[in-house]
């Protein structure tokens, strides 16, 4: 007789919570940012504030993938991963004059696409320094 099968079920918001957390940066990436840092603008946790407050219509972008949007975000950002930032940003944000602080997992990826929203003519992007590990850690408002 058969041995009942045990019902399996993957978590993959769950399963991002950790791979996140072991993520390791290849110095060939590291070197790419660091190339591009100089062409960006960074901002700090308490400046992504300040100008969230200020300017009703500046946007904060998660670049994260699907996963990591999934197990928690910031409120009230909006997701457009890395992967398809150039195919829908202008759908989403017609107007290139809008003021645009996009995060990641730790502000290396948002840097990327901060230099690439540049390029597309975005004039006023930034990205923010530390990502969502430094907005979970000032406990800024999240889905989780």
């Amino acid at each position: 007789m058969p041995l009942p099968r045990p019902k399996f079920s993957l978590d993959i918001a769950e399963a991002a919570k950790h791979i996140v957390s072991v993520m390791q940066h290849s110095p060939g990436f590291l070197k790419v940012v660091d190339e591009v840092r100089p062409r960006i603008r960074e901002v700090t946790l308490e400046e992504a504030r300040e100008r969230l407050a200020a300017n009703p219509k500046a946007v904060l972008i998660d670049v994260r993938e699907d996963a990591e949007w999934a197990a928690g975000h910031a409120v009230p950002a909006i997701h457009l991963g890395r992967g398809i930032l150039e195919r829908d940003i202008e759908k989403t944000i017609p107007d290139p004059t809008t003021e645009c602080i996009l995060y990641c997992g730790g502000g290396y990826r948002s840097a990327l696409a901060a230099e690439t929203a540049q390029r597309m003519g975005y004039k006023n992007v930034a990205s923010l320094i530390g990502g969502y590990k430094a907005l979970a850690a000032a406990e800024w408002p999240t889905t989780i």
